[in-house]
């Protein structure tokens, strides 16, 4: 069996839930204010961590109080720590999310993951049967660095790119698998998409993507997940489930990839798996304290 690796953010979520979101300029009453481990890296390794696998998360805390809470928080999540540095002279990482209506929006204030490099992933140890994850939180330069190691050892690279922003061909040439959504596929190939688009535009928007057999995922909320794998397309439909927050359903349904691929699971298997985790997920409350374990997926998928 191999491992999974996480390069990525650490964050504390500050989550206001409100009645609506407010418009430009307006100013609605909230209704609570809750604190939640998160971070798109933190949780995509607690994630494949409650699939039972081996994982590291590599990334960086500030020397503060949210990170001395993230830290205990990570570490009972039988996540390996080694490879996270706490850092001087910057905050932890923290996320503003505003939740309604089971939407959400959300401020990420990088602190400590914006100073992760290159060096910080040379010590991972990574072997021909693990699986390196990575997403947008940290910089470019750091994942780059990352999926190299990784490529060099024949591990597998997922790579989600999330925040959306631009990527060159350089970095896109290290990744298999690719897990984005619409707007993240917008913004990476010029296409205009909507969620409700005809599936055949995504699959058409995907195909410069798509070189060197890579894998795409593209994830359509509520219609589901939409795999292009070889020369193959397939809709994994959503499970109709009753959402409550969505904040970290995306991160669930990388970090059960992710692990699934480490047990040797094949790629449509696992993306059913990984569909299943995340239907979980969005029916709790947080992100990372809202992943599902490997009981919890094995009972849905049981029914």
């Amino acid at each position: 069996m191999g491992r999974v690796f996480v390069a990525g953010s650490i964050n504390m979520d500050v989550v206001v839930t409100a009645e609506r979101h407010p418009k430009v300029g307006e100013t609605v009453a909230g209704k609570e204010v809750l604190y939640f481990p998160g971070g798109k890296g933190a949780n995509q390794a607690v994630s494949a961590a409650k699939q039972g696998v081996l994982t590291t998360l590599i990334g960086r805390l500030g020397e503060d109080t949210f990170g001395r809470e993230l830290r205990t928080f990570l570490a009972a999540q039988s996540i390996d720590l080694g490879l996270v540095k706490d850092t001087a002279g910057v905050h932890t990482g923290t996320a503003v999310i505003t939740v309604a209506n089971s939407d959400n929006t959300i401020v990420v204030v990088p602190g400590a993951n914006g100073v992760v490099d290159a060096a910080d992933v040379a010590a991972a140890s990574l072997a021909k049967d693990d699986v390196a994850v990575s997403q947008f939180e940290i910089p470019l330069p750091a994942i780059s660095a990352f999926f190299r190691r990784a490529r060099a050892s024949g591990a597998t690279t997922i790579l989600n790119p999330a925040p959306a922003r631009a990527v060159g061909e350089e970095l896109l040439a290290l990744v298999d698998i690719l897990v984005l959504n619409e707007t993240e596929l917008s913004l990476l190939t010029g296409a205009e998409l909507g969620e409700n688009d005809e599936l055949m535009y995504f699959i058409e928007a995907a195909r410069p993507l798509r070189s060197n057999d890579r894998s795409i995922c593209i994830t359509l909320g509520r219609r589901g997940v939409l795999a292009l794998v070889g020369g193959e397309a397939m809709l994994i439909p959503a499970r109709k489930v009753k959402a409550i927050d969505t904040t970290g359903a995306g991160d669930c349904f990388v970090g059960a990839l992710a692990a699934g691929l480490a047990q040797g699971t094949p790629i449509r298997e696992a993306l059913t798996y990984a569909n299943a985790a995340a239907s979980i997920c969005v029916q709790r409350m947080g992100a990372a304290p809202s992943m599902p374990t490997a009981a919890e997926v094995t009972e849905v998928l049981s029914r």
